[in-house]
């Protein structure tokens, strides 16, 4: 997509971008991606109350074929897979020892093979870790991001937009309700938490519905037919951009920009879909448990209010917010979008009241209450 008339490539606009290929997805023909086509807020108006197609194929995917991947992912990550089927989807996190969020994955079963989708830049730590943990099992992960690519539909019409692929309908997402904390054992069900719908596309790859809208998996030699397509049937082209804006106003944190070495599930919302607190043991579990049965995580994640009175920058990543001169957390994602304004995703401590009067570099930051 970064060929349609007017896209300007996210690493054009800044080279440090994290949302380009990986130096191996590159060297392996996997192009960038368009921040924007030309017109950024209508880009984003057209995401937010209708439907817009966003390339997002610098994110890298893996698949995981063999006649015990279920097992063997249930028993690695955060996710209660065992009763994943097929054409089901979910999420899933790998957590460090200490319970700190190392990697995020959206994932996929088609009855042959499970695919992880991940952040760009995610893909070789992901694998390098499966690879660690094979052992004997009967599973062959490996890299195809240079093989498959994926679009994603998003607006409050994507599931509309995707029957013109010739889809059958895809349900809501699932997610099963957070328990309170010291649950009983059985409380939560023997399933993922979180449950996409997931539809075989004709033209090979999958749809599958998720919070945002509809990601597809598209063989790469399919996908300028298939962007084609849906362009002829009034689905225009939206940049990165109008998705980040979508994300953030939605409050969902992104693994690796919202979230520092320190991350821990509960202080930015990935329990609900991607930690099933009841499946037994995984690495890092007794954080997750320990956290859950108090209550109260020590930060929380946060959307901040930017005044832009004194710059109309935006924060970089990674930014502390200050109270009265003290670092209480940090910007993650910021955007300028289309009716609130400057926007931010941050993480801050939990003791931090929603009137506080922060600050963001030079700009004044109120907390979103609601």
């Amino acid at each position: 997509m970064i060929d349609i008339a007017g896209a300007v490539a996210v690493e054009s606009i800044d080279e440090a971008s994290r949302d380009q290929p990986e130096p191996a997805h590159a060297a392996a023909g996997v192009r960038g991606v368009a921040a924007h086509y030309g017109d950024p807020m209508r880009e984003q108006r057209q995401a937010s109350t209708e439907v817009g197609l966003v390339d997002r194929s610098h994110r890298g995917v893996i698949a995981v074929p063999g006649a015990e991947r279920i097992s063997w992912l249930h028993t690695l990550t955060t996710q209660h897979l065992a009763e994943l089927g097929p054409w089901q989807g979910t999420e899933l996190l790998v957590l460090s020892p200490h319970g700190h969020v190392e990697q995020h994955a959206m994932v996929t079963e088609d009855g042959d093979t499970t695919w992880l989708d991940t952040e760009p830049g995610a893909t070789e730590g992901l694998l390098g870790y499966l690879e660690k943990m094979r052992f004997f099992s009967q599973v062959d992960p490996r890299d195809v991001t240079a093989e498959h690519a994926l679009l994603s539909l998003v607006g409050p019409k994507a599931a509309e937009a995707v029957a013109l692929l010739d889809v059958p309908p895809l349900a809501e997402p699932d997610v099963v309700a957070l328990p309170g904390p010291k649950f009983r054992s059985g409380e939560v069900p023997p399933r993922p938490t979180a449950r996409y719908a997931v539809r075989p596309l004709p033209q090979g790859g999958w749809a599958r519905r998720g919070p945002l809208g509809v990601d597809l998996l598209v063989p790469r030699p399919a996908m300028d037919q298939m962007v084609a397509r849906l362009r002829d049937h009034g689905v225009p082209p939206v940049g990165l951009w109008a998705y980040e804006a979508v994300r953030v106003a939605a409050r969902r944190a992104r693994v690796g920009v919202d979230t520092d070495h320190r991350t821990i599930p509960a202080e930015v919302d990935l329990i609900a879909p991607a930690v099933h607190l009841d499946k037994g043991c995984y690495r890092g579990q007794e954080t997750v448990a320990r956290v859950h049965n108090m209550g109260r995580p020590p930060r929380r994640l946060v959307l901040l209010h930017l005044d832009g009175v004194a710059t109309d920058q935006l924060p970089a990543a990674g930014t502390p917010v200050t109270l009265d001169g003290r670092t209480v957390g940090f910007v993650g994602t910021a955007v300028l979008h289309h009716e609130l304004g400057q926007v931010a995703l941050a993480v801050v401590k939990r003791s931090v009241s929603d009137d506080a009067a922060l600050r963001v570099g030079d700009s004044a930051a109120a907390i979103d209450p609601s």
